[in-house]
């Protein structure tokens, strides 16, 4: 099948209420371009240098997401565009997220990460750190970025009832805070291989790579 059709089917299965990231992660130009003609508009990057990039090169209109690990000194390169930063792990962050986002007369969105996965290599705050942070009395002093909700991934597993079970984890912890959280709107779980599950336990934006584009180009 076709970006195009790949698209389509993916849009099919959402509710209204979901959101479609297209993870353009490795992809060329001519391949976002595809999904953009679709009507795709929002695409996920994991790499700083390779978003700046991209949204140097294609239409304006996109809005960019940065759904990977995100390092303080990259900041700076992302904070003039990007729409919604996904993986944010730490308060030291989120200052120098403010830091950037002041200095370019916005206002940032970002999406805490919560680990939910049992592997390592998975980023992310625990449920106490989370609630720490986001309770926390500097936070509210932080005027350039906003906190709209919170993003995990699960463990990589054909156990699909680990995957439900650690989703439905994160909703649950999601729905104590955007009850008391007029901001929280985002509950940012699925990829390629779980979405339909993530769906399922309540996310309402997926993020989908392989199955639009095809099979990942390493650089």
């Amino acid at each position: 099948m076709s970006i195009a059709n790949n698209i389509k089917k993916i849009k099919s299965e959402l509710l209204e209420t979901a959101t479609l990231v297209a993870v353009s992660k490795t992809k060329p130009n001519e391949d976002i371009l595809e999904a953009y003609n679709a009507g795709q508009r929002i695409f996920g990057e994991n790499k700083v240098q390779e978003l700046a990039q991209k949204h140097e090169d294609l239409p304006k209109d996109i809005e960019w997401h940065l759904i990977g690990h995100l390092q303080t000194n990259k900041v700076k390169f992302i904070a003039p565009f990007v729409s919604l930063i996904h993986a944010v792990d730490s308060l030291k962050l989120l200052k120098e997220i403010n830091k950037q986002a002041l200095k370019n007369n916005r206002v940032i969105n970002c999406l805490l990460q919560v680990k939910i996965a049992k592997e390592d290599s998975k980023f992310g705050l625990n449920q106490t750190d989370a609630k720490a942070l986001i309770n926390s009395e500097e936070l509210p002093q932080l005027k350039g970025i906003k906190i709209i909700g919170l993003m995990g991934m699960s463990t990589n597993t054909p156990d699909e009832n680990q995957v439900q079970a650690e989703f439905d984890t994160l909703h649950q912890f999601y729905k104590k805070f955007s009850i008391l959280n007029s901001q929280f709107s985002i509950l940012s779980m699925g990829m390629s291989g779980d979405y339909k599950i993530a769906l399922k336990q309540g996310s309402n934006m997926i993020r989908v790579g392989s199955t639009i584009f095809g099979k990942r180009n390493f650089n």
